[in-house]
């Protein structure tokens, strides 16, 4: 197909993209994303002296509903390019590749994408710079250990890990190999809850007593019970299951999706529920809402001392204590809706995605819907992009997001083992009279160790 000129011109501008001057570089970003980027913060310094932009390559591990939202994010940034998808399922690295070549061939680009079913590919390419891993929750803590030992940086869909042990080990690696990492707790990101939570950090509502955070009416993972349906002949599942038992395939942990014509997935994979495999809304929706409680609370490397199970000396619904008094109820917040409720001594904020209420006046006055909204991510992807050049901490460490991670789960474990836990959240060991060591880390499958 014949390419117009001006098309011709994009395309010799982008050849030279990584010695264009700082004028054209921003001419160029303002054509690519709006404006919505901090653009200076994509220009390395040298001595005061501002030098090429530099390119990130970007590599996707995971190619489902959550990963497409993320490519689709991540490719209309003027400083990344796309140059691998991974996944075991062939239609949807069909899909990818369909996809990242329609676009950069849209703006003059013809660039080979490369696609791959095994992530470790990827991982020996020297010319991926960054990976971003939306794979099921049960594989997280094996393919960003293997991602930190090859150099590379990481965005990781929260949450963290499956268990705590992997969280314990990823930390380890993070640092050892001198990576960035940032967990996709995209809500920290978004001046909506940033405005809530240093309401409460600057004492607007008094001493906080209790938090209130609602993640779902049935909040636990049950174990797998979907009835068999016959493997597609272009998934892996032995490779999809992993470190996890081998269960049975079920359409509704890989939801089907068409090419032609062209039908994404209609529902969430159900990998999410069940306990083999994830750790259900606690950790699903818990990384999300409980990590606001956390940060609320000034504790993100810390946490609860004991967690209570829903029915526990009169309690009505699962509770975690910390050391100062403060108590966390996973109650409901306003109906059914997912968000969370700081309790002070002088009055009490509801928190949720879109909305906020109360019961102080000026605060309400003060309090400024800027409609972001969705576009949340914009900012949060963009705050990897600009730690990947800095070699700063991104807004959400791998620290944050485990400890994040490990108050959800250990929501569950004391809801599966019915009792009380004693923890320290310090040395990250359990306790007291009952010892729940052995749930913090799951059983392989043979051929498969961390």
């Amino acid at each position: 197909m014949p390419v117009c000129t001006k098309k011709n011109q994009q395309f010799m501008e982008n050849k030279k993209l990584n010695s264009i001057s700082r004028r054209e570089f921003l001419r160029m970003s303002a054509i690519g994303v709006a404006g919505m980027m901090v653009l200076p913060s994509f220009i390395l310094k040298n001595q005061g002296k501002e030098t090429d932009i530099k390119i990130i390559n970007i590599a996707f591990i995971g190619l489902g509903r959550q990963g497409m939202y993320l490519v689709d994010s991540f490719m209309k940034f003027s400083n990344v390019k796309v140059v691998a998808g991974c996944d075991v399922y062939k239609i949807k690295r069909t899909r990818f590749e369909n996809k990242i070549n329609a676009y950069y061939q849209s703006r003059g680009f013809n660039t080979p994408i490369e696609v791959v079913e095994d992530y470790h590919s990827i991982l020996n390419d020297p010319k991926v710079d960054a990976v971003v891993i939306a794979s099921p929750d049960h594989w997280h803590a094996m393919m960003a250990i293997d991602a930190c030992n090859a150099k590379k940086d990481i965005y990781l869909e929260k949450p963290l890990t499956f268990t705590i042990y992997e969280g314990q080990q990823l930390i380890k690696a993070v640092r050892k190999n001198k990576v960035v990492l940032s967990v996709g707790s995209m809500q920290r990101s978004d001046t909506h809850f940033q405005q809530v939570v240093k309401m409460i950090h600057d004492g607007r509502i008094g001493q906080i007593e209790k938090v209130s955070v609602w993640v779902g009416s049935e909040p636990h993972p049950k174990a797998y019970d979907l009835p068999t349906e016959a493997i597609p002949e272009d998934l892996n599942w032995d490779m999809w299951t992993g470190p996890s038992p081998l269960l049975t395939f079920n359409n509704q942990l890989n939801p089907p999706i068409t090419l032609d014509p062209p039908v994404n997935e209609k529902i969430w994979g159900a990998w999410r529920w069940y306990k083999e495999l994830s750790g259900g809304l606690m950790t699903d929706w818990g990384a999300h809402m409980i990590d606001i409680a956390q940060w609320g609370l000034k504790r993100d490397k810390s946490g609860p001392i004991k967690i209570q199970p829903a029915g526990f000396d009169g309690n009505k619904y699962l509770t975690y204590l910390y050391d100062d008094g403060i108590k966390m109820v996973l109650e409901p917040v306003k109906g059914d809706m997912r968000g969370v409720k700081f309790w002070g001594k002088d009055g009490w904020i509801e928190v949720a995605r879109g909305y906020f209420d109360t019961s102080n006046e000026e605060l309400k006055a003060i309090y400024k819907n800027d409609g972001k909204g969705a576009k949340t991510w914009i900012g949060h992807h963009q705050n990897f992009l600009d730690s990947i050049i800095s070699r700063k901490d991104p807004l959400v460490p791998v620290e944050v997001g485990h400890q994040s991670g490990t108050v959800c789960t250990l929501g569950n474990i004391a809801h599966e083992l019915n009792k009380e836990l004693e923890w320290n959240p310090v040395t990250q060991k359990f306790t007291g009279g009952f010892d729940a060591s052995k749930m913090l880390q799951s059983n392989y499958r043979n051929g498969y160790t961390l």
